[in-house]
């Protein structure tokens, strides 16, 4: 999850102003294209745009909120804006407020504005930063928002005071002791990077307890913050050079995808350092010996085993209804889309505050060149603080992280402190598997529900493809509009229109086995059918024949939408292909195991299941797929409009699949759809 280099809080705000003096603007000088470039990079170096810029806003025109427990306060307008940004600035002006946090009218900058860091600059860089910020960005005209700060912070002469106490104004000397790659990886963390300013401890007068890893208090420095209820994680000699550079790189490694406002830092910053800035900024971390609470990188194994108690624990319940479809039952995460917990540092660390508050507002990934496309995690706030809990605890004590367990206390704390809202009104009741322990038949139940997880291990001699009852009956059948089970047991026996007749419920589950598992039935009395009905019957809770169940099946899709073949490929391509594959095949890992099912071929649903019909697939798309797209409860579904879901499901449903033999007995007393493959 969360993890790396300066998460934007502390660093996200210039306060009240670079204020504009009333003198002309210094006279325009002609631009130096490789200064104004050399400028740019200083700027993406410092993180000017995520600090500067408001959401939805003009870049660099300040008016970007930090809440902080002394009030609010507004990052400013450092347009070249003549009136309301620095276009009056004069070099030594910018150098002033850049270094010792002085305005030019004299008013001081709150230090929520790195300037101590920023001190460090050497003045070739200062310069070339000026003459960016004065010539290569557009003028805004955009007032500042006065900080809104409580008695006695908001009288800021006192901040003088502060200044001489803790600002150190002299540029970075290169330790002689270090080659040129660990002075310039120090130069960028302590300086432009200014990564102290999150991950740092802070002081009783909230001046960092370190600015560099010199003398006796360098033992702090980049040792751990808790900043906007996020904890900024030790940096030092946390990972492998490579392992930082890809984070720094890409927002993911091995162990961590990066959340939070750090999204933001590597999205806007750290993706477009050089290579060599990137590892001289690994390469330093690297150097810093651990603090005495830095826990050691657990080694990931290649292939990981889900948990012993899976199965047998709330916390494992609840982690297989809730997690496990994106972060897999062995914790490992899906390369590229989302992320391990396995090995994972936020959620190993001491303090969970990280863990705890993407947990309940939801996470998404940085945006970056390698992964142009943002993944998100809902927020679980709709979870009580217990079942958070049993969950977190889980985690925090499986696959190498062992820590301690999480309280319900914990979760209510911080629940209070954010306030996370949920947005998500259907009436549809989510059953908690965790509560299938308590059922008198809790066996039984639980091995029905792991009869329809884990469909193709369970019944090797049944599945004659690559899909579980899962693939479509999401997080065990849990899921509203997900082909849920709630209620279902309480409509069988019923007709079946494609069967011309009354079926059992065991005749459901085995079309299900012949059509979209292509495979064979279960004998209806045997053990394992019986707990698969058994698991439906906890499932049916007080439904009764007749009753409406909100979510019940996948809804309904106009056929009156005609689809587009060719927009259906381009959106499976866009959508689909990066869990299903370019042709159909699934998503498989290095050792062969799959982890989402293929959507065409042999190793796929035959023709006589229902989603090998357009509206019904189109109906399931538009509802449930792709994972990962926004916020909806409980796996980020669904996103695409009604015609590209008629368009995407018209061509993956008519791609090669198997044959169904019974399909000339098949609605024998009419009512084929009009959609039905034969």
């Amino acid at each position: 999850m969360a993890s790396a280099f300066s998460s934007l809080a502390l660093v996200a705000t210039t306060v009240l102003s670079f204020c504009a003096l009333a003198s002309e603007p210094p006279p325009a000088a002609a631009a130096d294209p490789e200064l104004l470039a050399r400028g740019k990079y200083i700027a993406q170096l410092g993180d000017c745009i995520a600090c500067h810029t408001a959401p939805q806003a003009p870049q660099m025109a300040g008016g970007l909120q930090l809440q902080t427990p002394m009030g609010t306060i507004y990052s400013s307008n450092i347009t070249p804006d003549p009136d309301t940004g620095i276009g009056r600035y004069s070099f030594e002006q910018f150098d002033k407020a850049m270094r010792e946090g002085v305005t030019p009218d004299g008013t001081n900058l709150y230090p929520a504005m790195p300037y101590p860091s920023y001190a460090k600059m050497s003045e070739e860089d200062m310069r070339a930063l000026y003459a960016y910020l004065m010539h290569g960005v557009t003028p805004i005209s955009q007032t500042n928002q006065e900080a809104d700060m409580s008695w006695p912070f908001n009288m800021r002469w006192g901040l003088s005071l502060w200044n001489f106490a803790f600002v150190d104004t002299q540029p970075f000397e290169p330790d002689p002791n270090k080659d040129e790659v660990l002075n310039r990886g120090a130069y960028l963390v302590q300086g432009l990077g200014h990564c102290g300013a999150c991950h740092t401890p802070r002081g009783i007068a909230f001046q960092e307890k370190a600015m560099s890893d010199a003398g006796r208090s360098g033992k702090h420095f980049l040792a751990g913050e808790t900043v906007e209820h996020w904890r900024a994680l030790s940096l030092r000699n946390l990972w492998t050079v490579d392992d930082t550079v890809q984070l720094l790189k890409t927002g993911q490694n091995r162990f961590a995808t990066v959340s939070g406002n750090m999204a933001d830092v590597i999205h806007h910053s750290t993706q477009h350092f050089s290579d060599g800035d990137l590892i001289a900024i690994a390469s330093y971390l690297k150097s810093l010996p651990p603090g005495k609470d830095d826990l050691p990188m657990p080694d990931i194994p290649l292939a990981a085993a889900a948990p012993d108690d899976l199965f047998s624990s709330r916390g494992g319940l609840g982690y297989t209804q809730f997690c496990s479809d994106c972060h897999r039952p062995d914790g490992r995460g899906v390369k590229g889309l989302f992320p391990p917990l396995a090995g994972n540092p936020s959620i190993a660390s001491a303090n969970p505050t990280s863990l705890l508050h993407i947990t309940l507002t939801g996470w998404e990934t940085a945006q970056t060149a390698t992964h142009s496309r943002v993944y998100t995690m809902p927020g679980f706030a709709r979870l009580a603080d217990e079942e958070i809990a049993e969950i977190l605890s889980f985690v925090r004590n499986r696959w190498g992280n062992n820590s301690s367990p999480i309280t319900a206390k914990q979760v209510k704390t911080l629940r209070e402190q954010l306030n996370p809202q949920t947005t998500d009104s259907t009436a549809f009741e989510t059953p908690r598997l965790a509560n299938l322990l308590a059922a008198a038949n809790a066996d039984q139940v639980i091995r029905g529900m792991r009869l329809h997880l884990q469909t193709r291990e369970l019944l090797p001699n049944n599945v004659g493809n690559a899909l579980n009852c899962t693939s479509c009956h999401l997080n065990a059948g849990t899921v509203a509009d997900g082909s849920p089970f709630v209620g279902v047991s309480a409509f069988f026996p019923s007709y079946a229109p494609r069967a011309g007749k009354e079926v059992t419920l065991e005749e459901r589950i085995n079309g299900c086995f012949r059509r979209s598992m292509n495979g064979k039935p279960l004998p209806p009395q045997s053990a394992d059918m019986q707990a698969m009905v058994a698991y439906f019957d906890w499932m049916k809770m007080n439904t009764l024949p007749g009753d409406k169940v909100a979510g019940r099946g996948v809804g309904k899709i106009d056929t009156a939408i005609k689809p587009d073949l060719d927009n259906g490929k381009q959106v499976y391509a866009e959508q689909c292909a990066v869990c299903h594959g370019s042709n159909g095949e699934g998503l498989a890992r290095e050792d062969g195991s799959l982890v989402y099912p293929p959507l065409w071929g042999e190793q796929s649903f035959n023709i006589g299941a229902g989603m090998a019909r357009t509206y019904t697939a189109a109906a399931f798309v538009k509802r449930n797929m792709p994972i990962g797209f926004h916020e909806k409860f409980p796996l980020g579904q669904g996103g695409l409009s009604d015609q590209e879901a008629v368009d995407v499901a018209a061509w993956f449903s008519q791609q090669p699949r198997p044959d169904f033999p019974d399909k000339v007995k098949d609605w024998p007393n009419g009512g084929k759809p009009v959609d039905a493959r034969y």
